[in-house]
């Protein structure tokens, strides 16, 4: 609980086991009082059994879906419980959660917060393809979020109650799609999408992909996913939604779609 809403940090996780004690005792040591969920995402280790025993409830999946599947099932279980606030954060170390107080403050005036890289805090960075297809991305995503993003593949989000309920309904769970299309359907439905900068870390398990080849790919595939999320069709009673969320209600515009 903080500032009296009920916040559900959700942790997608698959093969995690070394790393998720520290994250989880970082994480109850800096928010005391928040609840966590571990998803388990088909892991082969011992990640569900590591999350209960540091103290997390744990929902796990028969097989490995992606961040996109795992994420869904977070999201369902955060509508289900009634959580005000949920806050996605990666297993693998990267997300300080002494940035989630800004990230709630922002939920003041938007419905989607995201955690941004390349927004004055931190010295991370990315080079060749993979750098381009960012900016580009970034471009185009703020203008049909009709706010300025630096960082629009960055897992380190936050969403109010309103949007727990669209992304419980509907969450795109291909390659990308829990980033890029999660935005622009979010955007395309009237929900307000902003920013904080937040500085990254680097992950204490795993190895990043980096070679020039899997850059070109990823260059590749980011533009198909804008593509297809600009053409979907979203669910028409999703559009309700945003529609149902009070306050800053009167200042949302509907963006890229009827």
């Amino acid at each position: 609980m903080i500032d009296g809403k009920r916040v559900l940090i959700i942790l997608p996780a698959w093969n995690e086991a070394e790393g998720l004690p520290g994250v989880l005792k970082e994480i109850q040591t800096e928010l005391p009082g928040v609840d966590t969920l571990v998803v388990d995402d088909g892991s082969t280790d011992r990640t569900a059994a590591v999350a209960t025993e540091n103290g997390s409830p744990v929902a796990q999946l028969p097989y490995n879906l992606g961040v996109g599947g795992a994420m869904r099932l977070g999201y369902r279980y955060a509508h289900l419980h009634g959580y005000d606030v949920a806050i996605q954060v990666d297993s693998d170390g990267q997300h300080n959660p002494s940035y989630v107080p800004q990230l709630l403050a922002k939920l003041e005036e938007a419905d989607l917060v995201i955690g941004a890289r390349f927004a004055g805090q931190g010295d991370y960075t990315v080079r060749g393809p993979r750098k381009w297809a960012m900016k580009l991305l970034s471009v185009v995503l703020s203008r049909i979020t009709r706010t300025r993003l630096t960082d629009t593949t960055s897992g380190f989000r936050a969403c109010n109650k309103q949007m727990i309920e669209f992304f419980a309904q509907w969450y795109p769970v291909e390659y990308l799609g829990d980033t890029i299309e999660s935005m622009v359907g979010a955007a395309r439905c009237g929900f307000t999408v902003r920013q904080v900068p937040v500085a990254m870390r680097e992950r204490t398990t795993g190895t990043p992909s980096a070679s020039p080849i899997k850059a070109t790919v990823y260059l590749t595939r980011a533009g198909l996913v804008l593509l297809l999320a600009m053409i979907r069709r979203m669910p028409p009673h999703l559009k309700n939604l945003a529609h149902a969320a009070p306050a800053r209600q009167p200042q949302r515009q509907l963006v890229g779609g009827n």
